[in-house]
């Protein structure tokens, strides 16, 4: 292998090295330094994020593989900006008594999880987007379950590596009916017609997928763990790992399962339909904000196959763009959330009554957060929004369109009702004023700039367009 090649796997190799840099770290560094773990792996990750901006070559590898070009680096682009502030908004967590000394440990489950990321995304190969699939879940599983003194905790590890291993057995099944129709496990070999087996075969995988998606009715484990994790791992659930298999899924479906076009159109109209209804109508009743953002998630799930369901070039960027906005809002919601749950210990929704006296600007950033979930102008959310419609109208699939219209105005009701509690209802025993640590503020602004900027700035959405219209 040509040094050209190993330098494809730039990304992957300076996660690598992220690691044993963090091994080495946390062995030097004596007990009272544990901390330092936390500034260390953050820059080193701010790293890894500038270097994938930095131009690359392009290309296959490993006899085909592992691919690379413009667009799967920018789907790893996106998802480590989010880690990054994932990262950032973690400090004052792991910096607690019961975490103290297991601080390196976080930060290496995630990094592995990313490197599962990066080769899941740049798979050529079903073996290798299996392999990268297995090594997203694992260390996740092992996250959820990290606070070890709390029951709730361990109940989010057991239930999401179990409903994992179910759903990969699930795809798995599905994979090995596709390499029997097709005689090959490599994307570019595989011939799909609209043969039984096939279509079975891609049931079986798409449903595997849709467990980490969290498309309805694959959708149960999710409110559980993501309320048992600890906040900072859900917040990574709720978008890296989401975003990956989204990212994963719209290549697939454009690239290799095209001929299956009739078919999978089918399956996401009607899961796309229920998941969007069903994740908004469970939000509502909810009162623990963990279980309300999973919920949200679901529904927003919803809205993304929106996207994927035409198949186009427009669809694929409409997909792409919406989840950077989700990713800047959906982490902004989290981060006001895990500041207030670290400061206060408080989660409920009646928690932020009167929230906007103590706390003014948490809970301007949690309004923006939310309005920008619920597509509102002017902020980024309207316009993820308005282009996955437009590419839904674009398609012709107007009723789908006019459900998708009425789920968003459902939305819009949940996500006020976090707004009322925090700017009209009134507590006697408001959350006190409080000043979270200087990476958790640069994570929020950086989310807010995100959420009022990336809306306007109409170039990344030409640029997402140009590198879906390339890869077609």
């Amino acid at each position: 292998m040509s040094l050209q090649e190993l330098l494809l796997l730039r990304h992957e190799w300076a996660l690598i090295a992220s690691v044993l840099i963090l091994l080495v770290l946390e062995l030097n560094f004596s007990e009272e330094k544990k901390s330092n773990s936390i500034s260390s792996a953050s820059i080193l990750f701010a790293i890894v994020t500038l270097l994938g901006f930095l131009p690359a070559e392009t290309g296959s590898t490993f006899g085909g593989m592992y691919v690379t070009d413009p667009l799967r680096i920018l789907m790893k682009n996106i998802l480590n900006i989010s880690v990054l502030v994932v990262f950032l908004q973690s400090g004052a967590w792991l910096r607690t008594k019961n975490n103290y000394n297991r601080i390196t440990e976080f930060y290496l489950l995630m990094i592995s999880s990313v490197i599962g990321v990066n080769f899941m995304i740049s798979a050529g190969h079903f073996l290798m987007f299996y392999l990268g699939l297995e090594l997203l879940t694992i260390p996740i599983a092992a996250a959820a379950s990290y606070d070890q003194y709390k029951s709730k905790s361990a109940e989010a590890g057991i239930k999401l590596i179990l409903t994992s291993a179910f759903s990969s057995a699930i795809l798995l099944f599905g994979l090995s009916l596709l390499y029997g129709s097709t005689g090959s496990m490599y994307f570019s070999e595989m011939e799909f017609s609209t043969n039984s087996l096939q279509i079975l075969g891609f049931v079986f995988f798409f449903s595997g997928l849709g467990f980490k998606i969290s498309i309805v009715p694959f959708h149960l484990w999710t409110a559980d763990v993501y309320e048992g994790s600890p906040t900072n791992v859900t917040s990574y659930l709720s978008v890296v790992s989401k975003g990956a298999a989204v990212f994963v899924l719209v290549l697939l479906l454009v690239n290799l399962f095209d001929p299956l076009r009739q078919v999978w159109q089918q399956v996401i109209y009607g899961t796309a339909i229920f998941t969007m209804t069903i994740g908004n109508l469970f939000a509502i009743r909810q009162q623990n904000l963990k279980r309300y953002l999973a919920f949200s998630s679901i529904a927003q799930a919803g809205f993304i196959l929106l996207g994927v369901i035409g198949g186009s070039a427009l669809g694929m960027a409409s997909v792409i763009y919406f989840v950077l906005v989700y990713v800047f809002s959906n982490l902004a919601a989290f981060g006001v959330v895990i500041a207030i749950e670290q400061s206060a210990g408080k989660i409920n929704m009646k928690d932020y009554n009167g929230l906007y006296k103590t706390n003014p600007r948490l809970s301007l950033a949690m309004m923006l957060a939310l309005f920008s979930l619920a597509g509102i102008p002017p902020l980024a959310g309207f316009f993820g929004k308005f282009f996955l419609f437009t590419a839904v109208a674009e398609s012709g699939y107007f009723v789908l369109l006019l459900i998708a219209v009425l789920n968003a105005v459902i939305s819009l009701y949940y996500y006020l009702l976090v707004v009322k509690a925090m700017f009209i209802n009134k507590s006697e025993f408001p959350v006190p004023y409080f000043q979270s640590d200087y990476p958790t503020r640069i994570a929020l602004s950086g989310c807010v700039i995100g959420i009022l900027i990336i809306g306007f700035y109409s170039p990344v959405f030409e640029y997402i367009k140009q590198l879906c219209l390339a890869s077609l």
